[in-house]
């Protein structure tokens, strides 16, 4: 009995993993199409295409026309700045695996409130507030900065080591393995020159400089 239930399921489990597949084929949708202005019907780009539910999307490209895979039953939301945000359907009785559209999205004027520029009461005050107003630097003044022979040893301390380094690394520690292959490695606490070596960076204050990096 068990052998004919065991027989009836080995030869029943390919026509359900066939209709679960079918199933899943059907639901599966290719949807397509441009998004465009409705006053001018000009193509939008950068136009987010957004699964409402799922952490799936896409985006316009230059001239509007976007692409998505989405199920039978799904949300999709349109959104741009400066437009008005619409939702698209996929209704679950939806027949076929394509489906194009056009997608005109409405204008979302926003109005802000007014601003009133006047002008300085003296040509003192200007000339004062125009010598301490602090201007911040920009990006080439930034770039010289971290250009500077300070900041880079700053930053080079977290950078982690490349593989030229990595690899040189593991060929010492190799060769000192092998160089004292059967004997014990000598001892740097009675080495007066690793004590030297301790007692110099310990004055120029490496381990400070390390212990404040990694904080």
């Amino acid at each position: 009995m068990k052998k004919t239930v065991l027989y009836i399921l080995l030869l029943t489990a390919p026509c359900i993993a066939r209709a679960q597949f079918d199933k899943l084929r059907d639901s599966v949708v290719q949807l397509y199409g441009v998004i465009m202005t409705s006053d001018s019907l000009k193509g939008i780009p950068s136009v987010s295409v957004i699964v409402k539910g799922r952490n799936q999307g896409t985006y316009s490209n230059d001239q509007g026309v976007f692409s998505i895979v989405v199920l039978k039953g799904d949300q999709i939301e349109f959104s741009s700045v400066g437009y008005k945000t619409f939702t698209l359907n996929i209704a679950d009785t939806f027949s076929g695996n394509q489906y194009s559209i056009i997608q005109l999205l409405t204008p979302d004027a926003q109005y802000l409130p007014a601003t009133v520029i006047r002008a300085r009461p003296t040509r003192e005050q200007f000339e004062r507030d125009f010598v301490n107003t602090p201007v911040p630097d920009d990006n080439i003044e930034i770039a010289r900065q971290n250009n500077s022979a300070a900041k880079r040893n700053v930053l080079s301390r977290g950078l982690p080591a490349n593989a030229g380094e990595a690899a040189a690394t593991y060929l010492r520690q190799s060769a000192q393995k092998y160089y004292y292959q059967g004997q014990a490695p000598p001892q740097n606490i009675f080495n007066p020159l690793a004590w030297a070596d301790f007692i110099q960076a310990w004055k120029r204050g490496d381990f400070r400089n390390n212990t404040s990096t990694s904080q």
